[in-house]
């Protein structure tokens, strides 16, 4: 059993964004001494939701302060990139690290699709061009490409990357029937959000599609992403994470801080309109639902067993950070979970 993180960077008002920066790396550099096993970032543009705009330049600045840990953007969002300077980009960072790079991949929001001018078949074209390209840029070979979005003339990627034949692709996946289509192409398999019921159903398929396919690669992983929030009591950790879950979901849906105060029907109507929430979010189904870890330490370790029992990932990824939380609790939070909660699960 696997454990990471998973970090927005979110904007918070008095905060600045230089301290912003140095509260994420500090919180990364702390989680290796305390034996966590990856970290992962999540790429957003142009909103408070997050400033991780290029996740990848974070693993730039950790591959030289870190020795263990194993790195991965959730997702690069491949229609907005030129996937041979990607290509190129990745086989870098895979040298820097070490061979400890993973390669999160997906078509990003429809948002994000809209401010760039892009319409929906535009965004798939250059999500479903990027990815060949990718898979052909890491052979080294010298080719050429024309499509409807790209179009290359004797191009080659260089540097190549360290892992071969390529560095683990990890697919974020938001509904279970994706599974199969994952497990078919021999990528990695990434869920967050989804109630635990969802993530359970996911996995199961995953392998099962895997199992039919005995040519592919790689081990067929498995990450399962959960708000967590650990304190020292029950009580302590609720009424410290509740208000800034609301907070993460108010800035998933407007991209800026808004208001001062949010309330449970906050929460739910900034959620009803995602499908694996049928009729939003609430504080209890936090907790019904198993979209969260919240509690002491011993709570968690109880609820995170339940939780590793139902879904059987091989990685349980933590996001500690969200909403206006302090750089200090969110410290604290990762101490109790990698000195208390990591050991009991793994014992």
């Amino acid at each position: 059993m696997r454990f990471g993180t998973f970090s927005y960077n979110q904007v918070r008002p008095w905060v600045s964004e230089r301290q912003a920066f140095e509260e994420l790396l500090g919180q990364i550099e702390f989680t290796e001494r305390l034996g966590f096993d990856d970290a992962w970032f999540a790429e957003h543009h142009h909103s408070d939701y997050g400033m991780l705009a290029s996740p990848n330049l974070i693993i730039a600045a950790l591959s030289r302060r870190t020795e263990r840990l194993r790195f991965g953007n959730l997702v690069s969002v491949l229609p907005l990139y030129d996937p041979m300077r990607l290509a190129e980009e990745c086989a870098m960072l895979d040298i820097l690290t070490g061979g400890r790079l993973n390669v999160g991949l997906g078509r990003g929001v429809p948002k994000d699709d809209m401010k760039h001018r892009l319409d929906r078949e535009t965004a798939q074209a250059r999500f479903d061009e990027g990815i060949e390209i990718l898979m052909r840029a890491w052979t080294g070979e010298t080719f050429s490409f024309s499509g409807k979005a790209w179009g290359y003339e004797e191009i080659s990627c260089r540097p190549q990357p360290l892992q071969k034949p390529h560095p683990p692709i990890y697919y974020g996946a938001t509904a279970p029937e994706s599974a199969a289509m994952v497990a078919r192409r021999g990528w990695n398999l990434a869920l967050s959000r989804q109630p635990l019921t969802n993530c359970a159903q996911a996995i199961s398929r995953y392998r099962a599609e895997r199992a039919k396919h005995s040519h592919l690669t790689g081990n067929g992983d498995a990450i399962m992403v959960r708000d967590i929030y650990v304190a020292d009591s029950d009580e302590q950790a609720w009424k410290e994470a509740v208000p800034e879950l609301m907070r993460f979901w108010q800035l998933a849906t407007d991209n800026f801080w808004r208001g001062d105060a949010l309330s449970g029907d906050d929460l739910k109507r900034y959620t009803e309109r995602y499908a694996y929430y049928p009729g939003g979010l609430t504080v209890e189904r936090l907790d019904e639902w198993g979209t969260s870890l919240i509690g002491s330490a011993e709570t968690v370790i109880k609820k995170a067993r339940g939780m590793i029992e139902t879904a059987k990932p091989d990685s349980l990824v933590g996001m500690f950070q969200f909403g206006g939380l302090k750089h200090e609790q969110v410290m604290h939070s990762i101490e109790l979970f990698g000195s208390k909660v990591m050991p009991a699960l793994r014992a």
